[in-house]
């Protein structure tokens, strides 16, 4: 993630992500304690919420995609890194905000570097040395203090650095000991509709999501939090009696051209609870595999009765 600029970043030769963002909305908030560790907080707003009244998983990815890369982009400098692999299975829902989340370096390697993630309800929490202080001592948290709501896993590979635009302007490393905070820019729609998905075929969970600065990062593809959220939405376009929970993403190529457009296909349906499948395809390059992804969604009354609104 880039700092809040004047100007957008621009190339000649490919799509590069916008000032103003489909995240532009989350007021994040981050600090970096050392080279190993970040934390980061969100609002959590209704825009952001899912059709059950909970935290929209694609919204959720989106953050921990962010706040591991700064670890991970610390640990491999002059290294740049793109996100490969991306999980998150959720332990509780998230009913009051502002999200929380902590993340920590598992392992470098050469080719790879792998982070992981908790990410809490921070249940009115907001400053982010007290939460580190809380979850370090557990103990102290308290009844009142926040709670956890999933644990996310992300593997990144090693890149040259010149494969991001701008990469010479965002070095996380020298933010370690600061606290960084981003303006809250207003955005259009919620966590959704702002991304003008287009629905091609509900019943086979077919959506499009087209390649545009709003949705571009710093490698010039659709961000991994946006294609999280591409593939929620066809998840919940064809199983709408359910919401997504849990999610697996394995990004194994760039959209060049785009759009992106999911394929679902359900593989097991139970009476609370479902699995469904989802590919990622560049329509625009001849359907070359963007990702394979795997959906857990639960019914989504169950999830009503849990969730404040």
């Amino acid at each position: 993630m880039t700092e809040n600029a004047a100007t957008e970043i621009v190339s000649s030769s490919r799509v590069t992500l916008s000032n103003h963002s489909f995240a532009s909305d989350f007021g994040l908030a981050s600090f970096q304690p050392t080279r190993e560790r970040s934390l980061m907080r969100s609002e959590f707003t209704n825009k952001m919420r899912s059709p059950a009244g909970t935290a929209s998983l694609g919204f959720l990815l989106t953050l921990v995609d962010y706040v591991t890369s700064d670890p991970a982009l610390s640990v491999s400098a002059p290294d740049w890194t793109a996100t490969q692999n991306l999980s998150l299975h959720a332990a509780d829902a998230v009913r009051q905000g502002p999200v929380l989340i902590d993340s920590n370096l598992v392992r470098i390697g050469k080719k790879a570097v792998v982070v992981s993630a908790d990410v809490y309800d921070g249940r009115g929490l907001r400053d982010l040395a007290e939460f580190a202080r809380s979850i370090d001592d557990a103990a102290a948290m308290g009844e009142e203090g926040p709670v956890l709501a999933g644990r996310a896993l992300v593997t990144f590979v090693r890149l040259p650095r010149t494969a991001a635009t701008g990469a010479d302007d965002y070095r996380p490393e020298e933010w370690i000991g600061r606290l960084r905070e981003r303006n809250i820019e207003p955005v259009e729609g919620d966590i959704y509709s702002r991304l003008r998905m287009r629905v091609v075929d509900p019943s086979a969970g077919v959506m499009e999501l087209d390649l545009t600065p709003f949705v571009a990062n710093m490698i010039g593809t659709i961000q991994g939090g946006a294609q999280a959220l591409l593939v929620e939405a066809a998840a919940h376009a064809i199983r709408p009696g359910f919401v997504s929970t849990d999610m697996q993403l394995h990004y194994l190529s760039q959209v060049r051209v785009g759009p992106a457009r999911s394929y679902a296909d359900v593989v097991r349906e139970a009476s609370d609870h479902c699995v469904v499948n989802i590919r990622l395809v560049d329509a625009g390059d001849d359907d070359r595999l963007l990702a394979l992804t795997t959906v857990t969604m639960a019914r989504r009354a169950g999830l009503d009765n849990r969730v404040d609104r």
